[in-house]
C-alpha cells in the first residue's frame, strides 16, 4: 500500500471525560468491535471484576480509575485506529493535556444522569484552544438522567460548542426502548441482555410508516417523530469540514456497557474523523505527507513489565516512516540513535513492528535517553513544543523510609518524575528532595509504585508552598537577580531540568516579588 494511501487509513484519538463518565468501558467496546479482544472486562461497583484490558498498573485495578494513558490500536474496516485512553481523574489532569498533543480528534464521553462535569470543561477547553475536532458520545442511557434536550442545551452552554445530533434516544432508563441512527436513517431496539453482541439496526428511510408504530408502540413513534422535527428545525445539520475545523459537534447517544450505540459511533467516526493532521514545530510547520521521519515523545512509562524493569518512551510519528533499525537524531542529545525493537500496541498485546506511519504511536525501549518532549527526525534540527508542565499545586518533602534502599529510591524516583507523573525540585540551600504534584492522590500512586515496582519506601513531610514558578531574568548577570537570589534563597530550588525555581508560600509573595525584582520573570508552566 502506498504511503499516503497509509496515511488515509489512519485515524489516532483521544478519549476524554470525568472520572466515572465510562470512558474506559467505551474504549473496551471499540476494541471488542475491532475483534482485538474477545470479551470485555466489566467494570463493577468500582472493583474491577476482570480488569479493563486499557487499565494495566496494578493501582488502577484496585481504585478502578485509570491513573495512566493507555495507548491502544485495532484495524476496522481496513482503517488503522489508534486509541488513546486518558485518565478523568482530575490528579492525573498533566498527562491527559500531554496525551492532547498528540491526537488528531477527540471523542467526549459524558454520563446522561451527571451532566457536564468540572473536569469534561477543563480539557474541552483545551481541544477548543487547538481546534481539535470532537464527537461527543452521551453514555449509560439505560440509566434513569437528564433529558436528552436538555442535555445538548448543557453540552452547548457550559462547553460552549454547537451541536448537531447525529443520533437520538428513544426514551430513557426503564422506559430505553433503542436510538434512531439519523446519520444513517436506521432504527436500533435495544434489549438489555445484548451486551457482548452487536445489535443490528432497522433502516428507516421514513420514519412516517405506520411500520414504525408496530415495532416500538404508536405512544413512542409520535414522541420521536416530534422530537426528530424539533432536531431540524433547532440544531444545524451536520457538516463535515465544519466539524474537521473544530466549528461543530456531532452528538450520539447510547450505553457503552450494554454495547448500544457504539458501533454507530464507530461507524460514522472512521467516515468523518481527520487522518493525521500536520503538527507545528519550533522551526516550521510539519506536514503529514512529508516523506522525511519525525517524531516526538509525549508519554514515557516505566515497568510496564514488572518482572523486567523496562521504560518504554511513546513517540507520535508525525512525518515520514519509522523504521526498525534506521538510524534518527535525537535532537535534544543531537545523538543518532537505532532502534532494534519497536513496538506497537494492539489491546494488551505488544507486537514488534517494522515501520510506522503518520499518527501511529510507537513504544520505544528506553534506557533514560528519553525526555517528554523530545523529538527525533532523520538529521533535521526540530523542536515540536506545547507539551507543557504545569505549576504543581501540593508540595512534600519526600524522605526514604529505608536506608539501605536509597539507591533504588532516587533511581525509582528519576524512572518516576521523567514519565511526568510529578515533578521534583532539589533545595538549593540543604539538597532536599521535594515532590511537587497537580492532584494528592499522585502521592498514592508515588508511594505504591516506589514499593511495587523499585523495591522502595518513601515518607512525606508536608511543605506550605502555594506554587512553583520558573525564574527567568532579563540579565542572570543584572544586581537584581543576584539581589533576588541572595534574598530568596531558602525559598530557591532546581527542578530535573537543571532549571531555577522560586517556590512560593502565597499568591501575595508572587505579587510582591515581581514588584520588587521586575526584570526577573515567573512563570507557571514550563514548556518542554
Amino acid at each position: 500500500m502506498s504511503f499516503l494511501k497509509e496515511i488515509q487509513r489512519r485515524r489516532t484519538f483521544g478519549i476524554i471525560s470525568h472520572p466515572d463518565a465510562g470512558k474506559t468501558t467505551l474504549t473496551e467496546k471499540l476494541l471488542l468491535f475491532g475483534g482485538a479482544i474477545q470479551e470485555a472486562g466489566a467494570v463493577k461497583n468500582n472493583k474491577i471484576k476482570k480488569g479493563a484490558t486499557s487499565d494495566f498498573m496494578e493501582i488502577e485495578r484496585q481504585r478502578g480509575i485509570s491513573v495512566a494513558t493507555s495507548v491502544l490500536a485495532f484495524i476496522y474496516k481496513n482503517k488503522k485506529i489508534n486509541i488513546l485512553d486518558t485518565p478523568g481523574h482530575k490528579d492525573f489532569a498533566e498527562d491527559t493535556f500531554r496525551t492532547l498533543t498528540a491526537v488528531d480528534s477527540v471523542i467526549v464521553v459524558i454520563d446522561v444522569a451527571k451532566g457536564v462535569e468540572e473536569q469534561t470543561e477543563k480539557l474541552v477547553e483545551v481541544c477548543r484552544m487547538r481546534n481539535i475536532p470532537m464527537i461527543v458520545f452521551i453514555n449509560k442511557l439505560d440509566r434513569e438522567g437528564k433529558d436528552a434536550f436538555d442535555l445538548l442545551d448543557e453540552v452547548e452552554q457550559k462547553l460552549g460548542l454547537r451541536v448537531s445530533p447525529l443520533s437520538y434516544p428513544i426514551g430513557m432508563g426503564y422506559d430505553f426502548k433503542g436510538i434512531y441512527n439519523i446519520y444513517e436513517k436506521k432504527i436500533n431496539i435495544f434489549s438489555a441482555d445484548n451486551k457482548q453482541k452487536v445489535s443490528k439496526g432497522i433502516e428507516f428511510t421514513d420514519i412516517n410508516t405506520p411500520e414504525l408504530d408496530k415495532i416500538i408502540g404508536e405512544k413512542w413513534a409520535n414522541n420521536l417523530r416530534e422530537e426528530l422535527e424539533i432536531i431540524h428545525e433547532v440544531y444545524p445539520d451536520f457538516n463535515k469540514e465544519e466539524y474537521l475545523k473544530g466549528d461543530l459537534q456531532p452528538v450520539f447517544f447510547g450505553s457503552a456497557l450494554n454495547n448500544f450505540g457504539v458501533k454507530e459511533l464507530l461507524d460514522c467516526f472512521i467516515e468523518i474523523a481527520p487522518s493525521p493532521q500536520p503538527k507545528k514545530a519550533e522551526e516550521r510547520m510539519v506536514d503529514s505527507k512529508e516523506e522525511k521521519l519525525t517524531g516526538f515523545v509525549f508519554k514515557i512509562h516505566a515497568n510496564m513489565d514488572p518482572n523486567h524493569r523496562n521504560r518504554l518512551a511513546f513517540i507520535k510519528i508525525v512525518s515520514g516512516v519509522f523504521k526498525r533499525n534506521a538510524p534518527y537524531l535525537h535532537v535534544r542529545l543531537d545523538k543518532k540513535m537505532k532502534f532494534s525493537s519497536p513496538n506497537a500496541f494492539f489491546a494488551e498485546k505488544k507486537e514488534i513492528v517494522d515501520e510506522s506511519f503518520p499518527g501511529d504511536i510507537v513504544g520505544i525501549q528506553d534506557s533514560g535517553n528519553f525526555k517528554i518532549g523530545d523529538t527525533l527526525t532523520e538529521g533535521e534540527i526540530l523542536n515540536f513544543k506545547g507539551i507543557p508542565s504545569f505549576s504543581p499545586e501540593h508540595f512534600r518533602y519526600v524522605n526514604n523510609a529505608d536506608p539501605l534502599k536509597s539507591k533504588q529510591l532516587f533511581k525509582g524516583l528519576d524512572q518516576l518524575m521523567d514519565e511526568g507523573v510529578a515533578q521534583l525540585f532539589t533545595l538549593d540551600l540543604n539538597g532536599r528532595k521535594v515532590i511537587g504534584t497537580v492532584g494528592a492522590l499522585q502521592y498514592e500512586v508515588i508511594q505504591y509504585r516506589l514499593e511495587h515496582e523499585y523495591g522502595a519506601k518513601c515518607s512525606y513531610e508536608n511543605l506550605p508552598v502555594h506554587k512553583a514558578c520558573w525564574v527567568h531574568p532579563d540579565n542572570p548577570k543584572n544586581d537584581e537577580f543576584k539581589e533576588f537570589k541572595r534574598v530568596k534563597q531558602r525559598f530557591l530550588a532546581t527542578d530535573k531540568q537543571g532549571q531555577l525555581v522560586f517556590l512560593a508560600d502565597s499568591a501575595f509573595t508572587i505579587q510582591m516579588t515581581q514588584s520588587k525584582y521586575p526584570s526577573v520573570k515567573l512563570h507557571f508552566t514550563s514548556e518542554v
